[in-house]
């Protein structure tokens, strides 16, 4: 089947399914009433492995992208989608990596691009990713990948909103942690 052809399931303001389209319809519409799931794969210190989409992609291409994102096909639910994505674009079966759900967002609620859920995975080296989908990777530490979407990066639609979400929060912890420019002497800390 060809990828644009997918038949993906419609659903109302809830998520339920109320019928089913083709996803070249579904973008010719416009519409943002199906489903997708995303993933951020991160490392022990904290980096968020970032993919580079392939310039062949018809939409997006050349732009920075989620690890993994995909379609949530009609007839599967979020963890299914999951499962078949995380294989196709990253080799990598979702019963041998750790994983967690961030969150889940509504077009409605969160202006976001459709229903999805997103998930983060725990991973120590680069995926041996689909290079059809994706042309290069980069680890980053959250707050420089939001740096650069603000100075212009070309990415993803979602990919800012998602970090904003996610990932801000991370930004003011990691700048707690950050040591003082010039520390202080014991005597003056009162040590």
């Amino acid at each position: 089947m060809l990828q644009d052809d997918e038949l993906l399931d419609i659903v109302d303001e809830r998520d339920c399914i109320i019928g089913k389209k083709k996803r070249s319809e579904i973008y010719c519409q416009g519409l943002c009433n199906f489903r997708v799931v995303n993933a951020f794969v991160t490392n022990l210190l904290g980096q968020l492995w970032i993919p580079r989409r392939s310039a062949e992609k018809r939409i997006f291409p050349l732009c920075l992208d989620v690890s993994m994102g995909g379609h949530v096909e009609s007839g599967e639910n979020y963890e299914d989608a999951l499962r078949r994505e995380l294989n196709e674009e990253l080799n990598l079966e979702l019963n041998k990596v750790k994983f967690r759900l961030l969150g889940y967002l509504t077009p409605h609620q969160h202006k976001v691009s459709a229903f999805m859920k997103v998930y983060e995975i725990e991973l120590d080296y680069e995926p041996d990713y689909n290079k059809n989908d994706f042309v290069e990777s980069v680890w980053l530490y959250p707050h420089d990948l939001i740096k650069w979407l603000h100075n212009g990066e070309p990415a993803k639609s979602d990919l800012l909103k998602l970090m904003q979400i996610f990932y801000a929060k991370q930004r003011e912890f990691d700048e707690l942690k950050k040591p003082l420019s010039k520390p202080l002497p014991c005597k003056e800390r009162g040590f």
